[in-house]
């Protein structure tokens, strides 16, 4: 009798088990670019000639690979890759990051492997242990300067970019020699920290809406029985609202791709306009750095900065400089179309739609936002833009800070990540720890988190119900 009960127990249990496994929600994946728009022009553009000469010629910059010297000249003496495109490219060229196997030669053991793949062939460098085959495009940064044995010091804040490549040993190089940042160290001592490209569709529209519409945006928000609060970042010179970048730390678009330039290629530009060296060697954090050696400087051989307006164009595209054009690029990327019946059908997206508002998740992820009119392009101009964010910064808590600060916002405030596009996207979060929009949602519960009681919110749902927000997400 008691050995039948247990036999009957276990058959039940089996039961139980595999029905919630059949009923458990799932990301559907990464959705495919059929049908979506990413990428694309606004249809405005496309049928105005010079808009359109304006958009392509700066989308071959945007892909365009960058050289120390020749025809493309201004590489290094240090930096994370040589081509915008190549880790904007998921979907397509303004996406987020693609799998690192754009570093070919990456093996079980990345860190003794050398890049030979004609960006940097012929130097020195190694490929960092955290930029993986199947993992994402990072770039790098200490939160905290070392102290003299080699530990973080907590009282004395880093954050700035730890370029992962020097051009030492190019043949384009000259005798620059320097070494890569102590990335070992950083790893061994948790003091380092990541960053994923951030996708620039639609980044036209989020740089079109005022101010005014912003804060009262903000404004409707505030009265939530979610426990979120939030706050803009602002410009440090007219103290408007900033609105680009992880932490929405740049006012522009333009502010954004000459940053970029200097930082993440090293390439000086009309905005930025002195080789860069890295934190420490400009004498920050109380060190006695002198700056790049001068065996490091002029590189190209063309003065500064290397990125100008060419006043001996043949056109108004040709005249741009490169900055310009990626500034244009940006603002002619049209938002992405969303799916209105994949993943999941039509019913389970307009549910999971509905449930995403009723959890407390539109509260930050705005749905719409309406754009002010527009000189540029008619698609600018008074259109809704579905960037799904309020472009405020958020405290999210100890699973998601990173101790690093930009402009207002504090170690472990972001700007609310747009969704427009998502359903697309490999990689989550601002460093691209998962695949999984699970993990991603539920990274979102910590101490200290804004978005804890919405995340718990989503976890009491039903597993048809959080299936149903999942295709929803997915299919934005």
């Amino acid at each position: 009798m008691i050995k039948t009960a247990r036999v009957v127990f276990a058959l039940t249990s089996a039961v139980l088990f595999f029905a919630a496994m059949a009923f458990a929600q799932t990301d559907p994946g990464v959705r495919s670019n059929t049908g979506v728009n990413a990428g694309q022009p606004f249809a405005s553009v496309t049928a105005n000639p010079n808009d359109l000469a304006f958009f392509q010629t700066g989308l071959a910059q945007f892909n365009e690979h960058q050289t120390v010297t020749g025809d493309n000249p201004g590489l290094g003496p240090r930096f994370n890759l040589d081509s915008c495109g190549a880790c904007h490219s998921q979907p397509a060229p303004g996406g987020t990051s693609p799998a690192a196997n754009i570093f070919p030669n990456i093996g079980p053991n990345p860190q003794s492997q050398v890049i030979a793949n004609g960006v940097v062939n012929g130097n020195f460098n190694t490929i960092p242990s955290f930029i993986t085959p199947n993992g994402p495009v990072r770039e790098a940064r200490f939160p905290f300067f070392f102290d003299r044995f080699g530990n973080p010091n907590s009282n004395n804040p880093n954050g700035g970019v730890e370029d992962e490549f020097t051009v030492t040993g190019r043949s384009d190089a000259g005798s620059c020699n320097l070494r890569q940042p102590s990335f070992a160290l950083a790893q061994a001592t948790n003091n380092i920290i990541f960053r994923i490209p951030t996708p620039v569709f639609g980044t036209g529209l989020m740089a079109n809406i005022d101010d005014s519409t912003l804060q009262q945006n903000r404004a409707n928000n505030l009265n939530n029985n979610f426990g979120i609060g939030g706050d803009f970042n602002h410009n440090g010179n007219d103290g408007t609202i900033s609105r680009f970048g992880w932490k929405a730390q740049n006012k522009s678009l333009m502010i954004f791709a000459g940053e970029a330039y200097n930082v993440e290629m090293g390439i000086t530009n009309e905005l930025f306009t002195q080789d860069r060296p890295l934190p420490g060697e400009d004498g920050n954090g109380g060190s006695s750095g002198q700056g790049l050696p001068a065996n490091c400087l002029n590189l190209a051989g063309i003065g500064y900065p290397e990125d100008i307006t060419h006043s001996d164009g043949t056109s108004a595209s040709t005249v741009t400089s490169d900055v310009g054009l990626f500034n244009v690029f940006m603002q002619f990327l049209d938002q992405p179309t969303p799916s209105t019946t994949s993943p999941g059908g039509a019913a389970s997206i307009a549910n999971g739609r509905a449930l995403f508002s009723a959890i407390g998740c539109a509260t930050c992820h705005t749905p719409s936002l309406t754009t002010q009119p527009s000189r540029l392009t008619a698609g600018l101009g008074n259109a809704t833009a579905n960037l799904f964010s309020d472009l405020e910064i958020h405290h999210m808590g100890t699973n998601l800070a990173d101790n690093v600060s930009q402009g207002g916002a504090g170690g472990d405030q972001f700007r609310t990540a747009p969704l427009w596009g998502v359903g697309q996207r490999i990689f989550f979060l601002h460093d691209g720890r998962t695949t999984n929009l699970i993990s991603a949602i539920a990274q979102h519960d910590s101490n200290g988190s804004e978005a804890t009681v919405a995340e718990d919110n989503f976890d009491a749902l039903t597993a048809s119900q959080r299936q149903d927000v999942l295709n929803f997400l997915r299919s934005l």
